[in-house]
């Protein structure tokens, strides 16, 4: 589950909901209670009608239901026995689409749980409680909380979504963001260090060494009173630090003629002082087009969005491992791999989704990257052809593209005993797979198309 953003959500014992704005059909979370896991669906983030109320382990851990309204009867029950636990994450996903309601578990694709709603309400917000003797672990896929860090100069690290962070962030100095190519403080890093010195100067510092790449004076630049906005851009190993939005005045910059690829992002505070984030990762360079100078003209790119229709085939949002309903399946090793994309660098990638590493693979720059926050391709059955060189076959499903516009196909090749989901890039004329930690390039190869 999210190991970037998604901070756990405890609920008490007392079946009081906490609400949060929903941005598709659906929800996923995994949830540790010894019973009494519920949500609410709403049109306001308040508990009120119309309300469907889907409760999971009621009755002692024992049946599951739907409700509308909070009346009875339910609208739909089953006997669900052991179905949560008080010691370990149990992951489940709801959906609803033209007034049908599904609930099912986390690797299942069928509900266990369906109710269609003869009178369906525009859903808007979503609620979590627990209750009757249970409290409850929760984490949401795509749920946001801000962040704190405290006066020990200890990085929290985040997986990277696209090229850029967008940070607001309140501390009296010393706020500083650590960019690196995998979790934790490693080497090489770049780091970004707002209002050290007492607040009165920021630096841009390369592998936590002296003397600083970039050096600036800025005083009064943090406010332990109020959050202040700045964004953090990495492309082509260009650092772009700017108040404000992209658009923002640039406060620093530096380019890296040897650029790491980017796949965390961390902060902390010290030197006295504490602080309160909140961080958004979003695309770098924005999506262009052939009018503003595309390297490929005349393609299309795969644009991201939170689910992404593609005929009957759509892109799905979701991290740490889980797979949504639909999931196609890809390969194997030692378990089912599913095709899967994420943001690096610039580009999207397509690459491997193994749920048992709770990450999306990808290839790109000679390395192997695992990302938390990834897509999924669902709800459709497409087939897979052979295929060599850049010869493209013209059903074939776009999948992503590189940080220059080029699309990227979905690919796969047996290697060591494993089937592997890779990209296919056309003008290098191979599929290049993520392989134990390295980008492995092979001219003949499977390719994925519509039928």
């Amino acid at each position: 589950m999210p190991s970037g953003l998604a901070n756990t959500l405890n609920t008490e014992d007392k079946l009081e909901y906490h609400f949060y704005p929903v941005t598709a059909g659906q929800i996923q979370f995994r949830v540790k209670a010894a019973n009494d896991a519920h949500v609410a669906l709403t049109t306001g983030p308040q508990e009120g009608e119309p309300m469907y109320e889907v409760f999971i382990g009621g009755w002692s851990n024992s049946k599951s239901v739907v409700r509308k309204n909070r009346a009875k009867p339910e609208v739909a029950e089953v006997e669900t026995p052991g179905i949560l636990s008080g010691d370990e994450y149990r992951g489940f996903w709801i959906r609803w689409d033209s007034g049908t309601l599904t609930v099912g578990k986390e690797g299942e694709t069928g509900p266990f749980l369906t109710y269609a709603d003869p009178e369906p309400f525009g859903i808007g917000y979503f609620g979590v409680c627990t209750g009757w003797g249970a409290t409850g672990d929760w984490l949401i896929e795509g749920h946001r909380n801000s962040l704190n860090t405290p006066n020990k100069l200890q990085y929290m690290f985040h997986a990277v979504r696209g090229g850029s962070v967008l940070i607001d962030v309140k501390a009296k100095s010393n706020a500083h963001v650590a960019l690196t190519n995998r979790k934790g403080e490693s080497s090489p890093m770049y780091e970004i260090m707002l209002g050290g010195w007492e607040n009165m100067a920021s630096v841009i510092r390369y592998d936590r060494k002296q003397p600083d790449k970039v050096r600036v004076d800025t005083p009064s630049l943090l406010s332990e009173h109020e959050h202040k906005r700045f964004s953090i851009t990495w492309f082509e190993g260009l650092i772009t630090v700017r108040t404000g939005g992209q658009n923002g005045a640039v406060l620093m910059k530096w380019h890296d003629p040897n650029p790491i690829g980017v796949s965390y992002v961390g902060v902390r505070t010290g030197w006295g002082a504490t602080g309160n984030w909140k961080l958004r990762f979003e695309q770098y360079p924005a999506v262009a087009t052939a009018a503003s100078g595309r390297k490929h003209p005349g393609t299309t790119p795969s644009a991201p969005a939170e689910i992404r229709d593609m005929g009957s085939e759509c892109w799905c949002d979701a991290s740490g491992g889980m797979v949504p309903p639909g999931a196609v399946e890809g390969g194997n090793d030692g378990e089912t791999l599913f095709v899967g994309r994420a943001r690096h660098e610039g580009a999207l990638i397509p690459g491997k989704v193994k749920p048992s590493h709770c990450v999306c693979y990808v290839a790109w720059g000679g390395s192997e990257h695992g990302k938390t926050d990834y897509q999924v391709l669902c709800g459709c059955n497409p087939t897979w052809l052979p295929c060599s060189g850049g010869n493209i076959p013209q059903n074939a499903i776009p999948g992503g593209e590189t940080e220059d516009g080029e699309p990227l196909f979905i690919g796969r090749v047996h290697h060591e005993d494993t089937l592997t989901i890779g990209k296919v890039h056309p003008s290098h004329s191979v599929c290049y797979i993520p392989f134990a930690g390295s980008e492995v390039a092979f001219p003949d190869y499977e390719i994925l198309v519509s039928q």
